[in-house]
């Protein structure tokens, strides 16, 4: 195996985000190497005659971590290959480990696989597996080796459909060589059959798809085209591994589906001692884990909450080492500098995921009829597009952030920093310059636009009438119900709305489901749009754009969100139409890596100009913490970059110039 390394310089932006904002800006990062479609490095170790240093936290380090989450965010089930929601993720990602992880750069790093790479252009992508890796029991007590038949078992998992139901397909069948052969294969048998079926050696599994284990602890994947970025679907959970004793032991594939915490098997850095559902959870350190060179926490405790002020005063009172600030605590804090908080006010790093409005295009009322008015007009381009050119979105920038809200400011659809060109160049730059936008000066919305917003408005006023539409167009926008902070949140957002649209050609009407989006309004169509953000799975524009093709059933949201395919209207369709041909020629392009992000930045930029989804907002809200944020794993992509691993903390709480430090050593360590 060529031993090249991967220098996937996910986070590069980071630094320049916390300077200049979220809305543009350019890097000085060494660009990412894009010379051959490689990516395999060699694990760190211990040399001869040196001990492995303890896990345990340092001196004046916290031992036992105490952390909130609001209850919007309870986790649904402790399948790992089965969910695909990130509140799950969260906590899944502690308890099972994958082939490859991130370091604090972002830069892929080995996991249970020690080395991986390529040697014919991303085609073929090998993983050598690290020995000794253990499953344990809830209490930490051996179960059984995790080998490469383990990554094997859980790709059959996936694509079996009587198994997995159709969750987490989408990557696998889009890359892997028979997936979708097999996948389609076990829709064929009766149920019983299909759940019967192993990834052994000379099983249908082993015989249709891309994944070959030679021996123990070597596993390659057979793509159906060159994936140059395959190795960083390793970090997502789609590439996890299921133990097939551990199946066995529950009682079958039935048996997985409603696991817990006391029955599961685990490999990763903790396992779960305790659920109470809707009240807290506690993990605790994994006293066999692989990684014993690693910082963990000996417990990790999380309590749910009902909002972040419920959680502000469980810091006061010490009972949290870390909480998020709503707009009124931070602006109390802030403007109080007597106020013992007031120098330990940290303002985020910004996370993963781009946030949208995800309009929806074939709307039913509660009734199930169509609501014909709305969907007349957001079929409409000029219609779309004072939403892009129009709406103001300032003040509701504050709730999250009211110190520097532009910094919340987003005109992309991929998160910055995902990828890079091989001169370095973000990929997002190259869409602003297509779209000619005007550069990010951190105090506005630079695509707001007031000539074009009443251009556009006198335009679809005009072409809506004379479909029939009538004004004032309702869009009808759902929170969870009994949340103050989110509908604190909807409530300005409804004024920004009449303050840049006027009640009389749209209103913002704010309704409320008890327990389920998805359930509740998602599957029956009830929202005029949902406000949401995608946080890569893999490193590359695909995993964003591919999202809203019209062409296929993995895209996620076009499928769940979008249904423009069900529109009337044939300028929609024929927008979509020309949009996915743009997806799939960027797509198709895997020798040139430079070209690839050309053709995809082109795509993203036909999708906002003709403002088929509306760019929303960047997640950089406040904090008080004790833990030092610029020591977790940071990548743009997969699922461990909430992994409870080698932070570090403090038992007194950290301070802005504290993080004004840690940030400078970051900086110069991406530099390097």
């Amino acid at each position: 195996m060529k031993k090249t390394v991967s220098r996937l310089l996910a986070l590069a932006l980071t630094a320049a985000l916390v300077l200049t904002g979220c809305g543009g800006g350019t890097t000085t990062e060494e660009p990412a190497d894009t010379s051959e479609n490689t990516g395999t490095t060699e694990s760190t170790e211990t040399t001869e005659g040196e001990t492995a240093e303890s896990n345990e936290p340092g001196e004046n380090e916290i031992t036992d971590l105490v952390i909130p989450k609001t209850l919007t965010r309870e986790l649904e089930t402790f399948n790992w290959l089965y969910s695909q929601r990130a509140e799950d993720s969260e906590n899944l990602t502690q308890l099972v480990d994958g082939l490859l992880e991130a370091n604090p750069e972002g830069t892929l790093s080995p996991g249970i696989a020690e080395e991986w790479g390529s040697e014919d252009g991303g085609k073929t992508w090998t993983f050598k597996l690290r020995e000794g890796v253990k499953w344990v029991d809830v209490n930490g007590n051996e179960k059984a080796d995790c080998t490469a038949h383990d990554f094997a078992s859980g790709m059959e998992w996936i694509l079996n459909f009587y198994k997995n139901d159709s969750a987490n397909t989408s990557m696998p069948l889009e890359m892997l060589e028979g997936a979708n052969e097999y996948y389609e294969y076990t829709k064929t048998l009766s149920e019983e059959e299909a759940l019967a079926l192993t990834a052994e050696e000379g099983s249908p599994f082993s015989e249709m798809v891309g994944v070959d284990v030679p021996d123990d602890y070597t596993i390659t994947y057979t793509c159906i085209t060159e994936k140059p970025y395959f190795d960083t679907l390793a970090v997502y959970q789609c590439l996890y591994p299921i133990s097939q004793a551990m199946v066995d032991e529950l009682g079958g594939p039935d048996a997985v589906q409603a696991m817990n915490n006391e029955n599961m098997w685990y490999n990763g850095p903790y396992t779960m001692t305790s659920y109470i559902q809707g009240n807290e959870k506690v993990f605790t350190k994994n006293p066999l884990y692989w990684d014993t060179e690693c910082k963990l926490f000996n417990t990790v405790t999380i309590k749910m909450v009902e909002s972040v002020d419920t959680a502000y005063q469980l810091y006061t009172t010490g009972e949290l080492d870390r909480v998020d600030l709503s707009e009124s605590n931070l602006m109390t804090i802030y403007n109080n500098e007597s106020d013992p908080y007031h120098d330990q006010l940290i303002e985020k790093r910004p996370n993963k995921k781009s946030n949208q409005f995800h309009f929806n295009y074939d709307k039913l009322n509660d009734d199930q009829t169509e609501d014909t008015n709305w969907n007349t007009a957001i079929a409409n381009e000029a219609f779309r597009k004072c939403w892009y050119y129009g709406l103001d979105l300032g003040s509701w920038y504050k709730r999250t952030n009211a110190i520097n809200p532009y910094k919340c400011y987003n005109n992309s659809y991929t998160m910055q920093g995902l990828i890079y060109t091989s001169d370095g160049t973000e990929y997002t730059e190259l869409v602003q310059e297509k779209l000619g936008l005007p550069s990010y000066d951190g105090e506005t919305m630079t695509r707001l636009d007031s000539a074009k917003f009443e251009e556009y408005k006198a335009q679809a006023i005009e072409e809506l009438t004379a479909e029939g539409v009538t004004f004032p167009i309702h869009a009808r926008y759902f929170v969870a119900s009994g949340n103050q902070t989110a509908l604190d949140s909807a409530n300005v957002l409804k004024q920004a709305f009449s303050d840049s649209f006027g009640d009389d050609f749209i209103v913002l009407d704010i309704d409320s489901y008890v327990s389920s989006l998805s359930k509740e309004v998602r599957d029956p169509r009830r929202q005029s749009f949902v406000i949401n953000g995608w946080g890569a799975d893999y490193g590359d524009p695909q995993n964003y754009l591919g999202q809203e093709t019209n062409d296929g059933d993995n895209a996620y949201y076009m499928v769940a969100y979008g249904h423009a395919v069900d529109n009337e209207s044939e300028e929609l369709n024929a927008l979509y139409d020309e949009f996915t041909e743009l997806v799939n020629k960027a797509d198709a392009i895997t020798d040139d890596l430079d070209a690839r992000y050309d053709a995809y930045a082109e795509a993203e930029a036909f999708m906002l100009d003709h403002a088929l989804t509306i760019p929303s907002n960047f997640d950089i809200g406040w904090e008080l913490t004790h833990v030092n944020d610029y020591t977790k794993q940071n990548a743009m992509f997969g699922i461990q970059n909430l992994k409870y691993k080698n932070w570090e903390t403090s038992t007194d709480a950290y301070t802005a110039e504290d993080y004004a430090g840690f940030q400078e050593t970051w900086n110069a360590g991406s530099a390097e």
